[in-house]
């Protein structure tokens, strides 16, 4: 489980892979003294010097969804139970700190439409599925992103230049 988690860790873009570590060690202690620290058995305890950069609203989302992974698809689903592909994006948002629609269709109309070269970590991706967008993502970066798929299948990271994926992208949205 540890080798899969950091294989897909090492996927995602550097913003998002240093938000995970740091959501690993936030509960460490800073120290201020100039003696090193120990712990038990004289194992040295690492000093924070500087405050680490703060991720963003999506690079937050991003880290939430990637924490989603294997969680099955439900249509209709928003929690982790299950989710459908916009409950996964709107769960996401939500635990970041940023409200956004629940259906595909409103996140598509509510946000800021974003060229495939000006992606970010964080913004959303959505696909043509049978003529309508009524599929989204949340993009990882390295063109990888993440998504609730369809019945009978789980969270997963997908590669934005798949043969399927890269016929139905329409564009991406940026909350």
């Amino acid at each position: 489980m540890i080798s899969q988690a950091a294989r897909i860790l090492g996927n995602i873009s550097g913003a998002v892979l240093i938000g995970c570590v740091l959501c690993a060690c936030s509960s460490q202690e800073t120290r201020t003294d100039d003696k090193p620290a120990t712990g038990g058995a004289g194992e040295l305890i690492v000093r924070h010097e500087k405050p680490a950069k703060r991720l963003s609203v999506g690079e937050q989302a991003a880290v939430v969804a990637v924490r989603q992974l294997g969680v099955p698809y439900r249509y209709g689903g928003s929690t982790t139970d299950g989710f459908d592909c916009s409950g996964l994006v709107q769960y996401a948002y939500a635990k970041a700190g940023r409200a956004i629609p629940r259906t595909t269709g409103a996140q598509w109309r509510s946000l800021q439409p974003v060229a495939v070269q000006n992606l970010r970590v964080g913004d959303l991706l959505f696909f043509d599925i049978d003529g309508k967008v009524s599929h989204v993502g949340l993009y990882l970066g390295r063109r990888r992103f993440v998504h609730a798929p369809s019945t009978g299948r789980e969270v997963t990271i997908e590669a934005l230049d798949s043969g399927y994926y890269r016929k139905t992208f329409v564009r991406g949205g940026r909350p």
